[in-house]
């Protein structure tokens, strides 16, 4: 007897449907095909276990198993369940006359339990969009597959109940979430507060800056001046999430079955890679490609500590993505994108010694030590990077200061006054959302100069050598200044603010 049933592969963040066509012939043997990976071989183990222990058995027959399409590899031990479902319905144990209504996935335990899975999110947008009335799922996948409307959710505990399902002989109720009230309950602001930090009034300044613009910002500091502590609070300064970056933030994390709460995840991420990290663990990539952190960082932070230890070639791969907002993985049989609209945070010390050469005896290394250090980050790297920032340690009478500094929720409540300005600016396009994401035209269109301030960036660029890129991330930043200060207008006060926030660009900012 032949059957279809159907299950859901992943390749990046969308899913696709797969064919399972379960045939039971004269004869002895298990052949499944398809391209199937090591881990789906594996299944006819379990399959033979789990059945056995429900009451069901595994026909001593030929048992040929297809996943079509065929030149797509399979991988992972999800397709269990659809597997065993095939293998009851085609051998005649069970009678599931709506078999083909369904999506079904789920790893099998030897006891006939059902174990989670991932990218159940992205496998129940893709059931909706191919027409199916609903999907089987594993219990701990029900809510957050649930999350996309129009599409029955089935958790299930384990095959009898999957059984019962299909034969009709048990009613079971879909799982409803109501995703605007998921998401409402799971809005939440980081434990870390501005209010934490004394002094460093100036880097609170740029950080007000770099969330009201999504700017990319690095810290450069001695140990001990509150780099990380203020890298760590820059997630409590952002606007809330909306609710499509939420869903997408969901893709990705179901993806890589990171998703610990039920639901949507709404609280913007913030990644905070090790420097020994490989460029494929940061970008995605790999035999069967994953998103990377960068990807993990969507809609949120990528922070990276101490950036001149992390290996040169792992910096360089970010180049493109931070240009062009995603990262694309070839291979030679497929290509997948991942997004990674992020902000990047970086920090570092000034020297190998970790301090600045400023003849206070606190460095001994000489400018050449330190500029060779430097260069550990490439060029066009620091080009991507709007704000650079010097961190100077926080004098005695700022840290025994009692008085409460301004708290997180007063930041934010003017970077989101500056995001909505920027949303009405950029309304018509479905690409750019605030200023760090403007192409060329838009500069040219939202950042008009007046005379004294064109004369004040020519000569600031004459004098650094900046580059072409530099000089659209100034009149960038300048544009977030005006929107912070509520003006129409980039005035010379803000561009002269924002070229001060291009320290590793000045010559002499060593001391």
């Amino acid at each position: 007897m032949l059957v279809s049933v159907y299950g859901s592969a992943v390749f990046g963040v969308d899913a696709q449907k797969i064919t399972i066509e379960v045939n039971i012939d004269q004869g002895i043997g298990y052949h499944l095909v398809g391209l199937p990976d090591n881990a789906v071989r594996e299944s006819n183990f379990r399959i033979a276990a789990a059945l056995k222990n429900t009451g069901y058995k595994l026909p001593g027959k030929k048992i040929t198993l297809n996943m079509a399409p065929a030149d797509l590899r399979k991988e992972g031990s999800a397709y269990d369940l659809p597997l065993t479902i095939g293998i009851l319905t085609a051998s005649g144990q069970i009678q599931a006359p709506e078999i083909d209504k369904y999506v079904m996935m789920g790893e099998l335990a030897l006891d006939g339990g059902i174990r989670p899975i991932k990218g159940a999110l992205p496998i129940a947008i893709q059931a909706l969009k191919d027409g199916f009335k609903g999907i089987i799922l594993p219990k701990e996948n029900e809510q957050e597959a649930a999350i996309e409307k129009g599409i029955d959710v089935f958790g299930m505990d384990c095959i009898t109940d999957v059984v019962a399902l299909m034969e009709g002989k048990e009613t079971f109720s879909p799982t409803r979430v109501d995703t605007r009230k998921a998401f409402e309950q799971q809005l939440k602001y980081p434990e870390h507060d501005f209010s934490d930090v004394k002094g460093q009034e100036t880097i609170k300044r740029c950080m007000e800056i770099a969330a009201a613009g999504g700017h990319n910002i690095i810290l450069i500091g001695p140990p001990g001046a509150g780099k990380t502590m203020l890298a760590k609070r820059l997630p409590s300064i952002l606007p809330p999430m909306t609710l499509q970056e939420a869903l997408e933030t969901t893709k990705i994390h179901s993806v890589m079955g990171k998703i610990k709460s039920k639901g949507l995840i709404g609280i913007r991420p913030f990644r905070s890679p090790h420097h020994t990290i490989s460029d494929v663990a940061l970008v995605g990539g790999g035999q069967y490609p994953q998103p990377g952190e960068i990807s993990m960082a969507h809609n949120g932070v990528l922070f990276l500590d101490e950036l001149p230890e992390f290996k040169r070639t792992v910096l360089e791969v970010m180049r493109q993505p931070l240009e062009n907002r995603e990262v694309t993985i070839s291979r030679a049989k497929f290509t997948v994108t991942y997004p990674a609209s992020f902000m990047l945070v970086a920090s570092m010390n000034p020297s190998p010694s970790g301090y600045f050469n400023e003849g206070n005896g606190m460095s001994s290394v000489t400018p050449f030590e330190m500029q060779r250090y430097l260069s550990k980050i490439s060029g066009p790297l620091l080009d991507r990077i709007d704000l650079h920032v010097e961190v100077a340690p926080v004098p005695f009478e700022k840290l025994s200061d009692t008085r409460p500094s301004e708290s997180s929720a007063a930041i934010r409540d003017r970077v989101k006054t500056a995001r909505e300005i920027q949303t009405r600016r950029f309304i018509n396009s479905k690409a750019v959302h605030y200023n760090a994401q403007m192409s060329s035209r838009q500069i040219r269109k939202y950042c008009p100069l007046e005379p004294d301030s064109f004369q004040l960036l020519k000569s600031a660029m004459e004098r650094l050598s900046l580059s072409a890129r530099a000089y659209d991330r100034i009149l960038k930043v300048s544009r977030t200044l005006a929107d912070l200060a509520g003006r129409e207008n980039i005035t010379s006060d803000h561009i002269a603010e924002a070229i001060q926030y291009r320290s590793l660009d000045r010559e002499g900012w060593l001391g």
